[in-house]
């Protein structure tokens, strides 16, 4: 669509022109056992002159844009020669989480709750089309749609945005953006189809908007999506940095859903590599960064060794430089866009469920699939009431994750399994007698595959390495 078809300026009485791309608005009920939130921004009231916008949108994963809190000012000393950060702390800098920085995870399972205690009924009854189909996990919302079941689900990039805009390096925000939504796609067996995108900024901006454009286009040629729309919105009176969000729309055949009801004591767990922190856990991340001083050092090279785990998960964006997304400071590894797993992922279960004969299994073999991402390995309890998973030759940590856990004050090991990825950024569950050959199969298109564990009946998710257990989603 061209741009003057996606564009319409609109003038509210002796005001400012709101420029807005339109877009079809795909409205949904959830099942009630999904995780849902709803985030409802509006102007408090309409005074003349001044243009008025409402937005709405639904999220199967809850994600909050949380400001850093305020950091004490310490004396930091940054040395030159090596770029690594000293400085002198409290003892209270010791005491770091993600609810001491600004987000605490309990409140907000408890606040979603109450969101979708008051629902209320859905709109459209089973065997109808549009009707919501249950299922075990949440990472997309189903509904029935004749023959085939369509996936839906919508995301934003977090806390990441700012430090992006800090660093004037928000091009690769749209890969977070995309990958947020089509990841949460794979997960219940949806093959992703079309991308719309919601923008917000306190003002327009021409080279942001380019650079956010540059990034669309290449983070939904990368996962197979079609941009069919968006959102653009410059609220003054409403937001003061920008924002960004999408909604993911993908297909399967009815019947073929990843519901959770496959997996079984005994089922394998591989492993895929991540390529960095992906789009959780960042206002951990920016306090890390206040306290120990590095948000001074963020263009110097990074204080660990990038190296140190040559099975990262690395994007190459079509038509981009090679050099386009090369790790060197701190900020490349930090704000290094979230992998997007439709290569090799959807790949590998089209091949199952198509029946060929060079396929890696059957239409059978995977059982689940989960996204690792905020909550951690907690994700995987999403996948099966009643299932426990035993992390028990896990993928390596990436250095930056070793770094952030010391960098200002030790941060528990329990708490950093739970915010982040730690090195692994999905997880399939698969039949014991196919694992190898899923394995291999993905391996060969995405090196760092490998076999990291096991289903079990405990309930609880056990990474026996890292001395950590969770007995309930975060």
């Amino acid at each position: 669509m061209s741009s003057a078809g996606r564009h319409r300026v609109s003038l509210a009485p002796g005001g400012d022109a709101h420029v807005r791309r339109r877009l079809t608005l795909l409205a949904w009920q959830l099942p009630g056992g999904a995780r849902a939130t709803r985030h409802a921004r509006r102007c408090a009231s309409h005074r003349p002159g001044k243009a008025v916008a409402t937005t709405t949108c639904f999220t199967a994963r809850p994600r909050f844009l949380v400001p850093a809190p305020r950091c004490r000012r310490r004396r930091r000393w940054i040395s030159p020669s090596s770029h690594a950060v000293t400085m002198h702390t409290s003892s209270s800098a010791r005491d770091l989480s993600y609810a001491s920085s600004g987000v605490d995870i309990d409140t907000e399972g408890a606040a979603v709750k109450q969101l979708i205690a008051h629902l209320g009924a859905a709109a459209r009854t089973p065997g109808t089309r549009g009707a919501a189909v249950e299922h075990a996990g949440g990472f997309s919302g189903l509904i029935e749609f004749g023959s085939v079941l369509l996936a839906l689900c919508t995301d934003g990039v977090g806390s990441k945005i700012a430090l992006a805009s800090q660093c004037q390096r928000v091009h690769t925000v749209p890969f977070d953006c995309v990958a947020m939504n089509v990841n949460d796609l794979i997960c219940v067996g949806a093959e992703p189809l079309a991308f719309v995108d919601y923008i917000a900024a306190p003002r327009p901006d021409a080279p942001t908007w380019a650079a956010l454009g540059r990034g669309l286009g290449a983070a939904c040629r990368m996962a197979r999506v079609t941009l069919s729309g968006g959102e653009t919105a410059s609220l003054p009176d409403l937001v003061r940095e920008l924002d960004m969000s999408g909604t993911a729309l993908g297909w399967l055949p009815r019947g073929a859903q990843l519901d959770g009801t496959r997996v079984l004591p005994g089922d394998v767990l591989i492993g895929l590599p991540s390529s960095g922190i992906h789009s959780n856990g960042y206002s951990l991340v920016r306090r890390v960064l206040q306290r120990s001083g590095a948000m001074e050092a963020l263009t110097a090279p990074a204080p660990f060794a990038l190296d140190a785990v040559p099975t990262r998960a690395r994007l190459r964006p079509d038509g981009w430089p090679d050099d386009a997304l090369l790790l060197h400071s701190l900020a490349d590894v930090l704000l290094y866009p979230t992998y997007i797993y439709v290569d090799p992922v959807v790949d590998c279960v089209l091949a199952c469920r198509s029946g060929a004969p060079d396929a890696p299994g059957d239409a059978h073999a995977i059982h689940g699939i989960a996204h690792i991402t905020g909550g951690g390995l907690s994700n995987l309890l999403r996948l099966a009431p009643g299932r426990g998973y035993d992390i028990e030759e896990p993928l390596p940590v990436l250095p930056e994750f070793a770094w952030l856990q010391q960098a200002a004050g030790p941060i528990p090991q329990h708490e950093m399994y739970r915010v982040f990825n730690m090195g692994m950024g999905m997880v399939l569950v698969v039949e014991a007698a196919a694992a190898a050959a899923i394995c291999a199969w993905l391996r060969a298109r995405l090196p760092g595959v490998q076999i990291v564990g096991r289903v079990t009946d405990s309930g609880v998710v056990r990474h026996l390495p890292a001395g950590v257990q969770y007995d309930r989603y975060a």
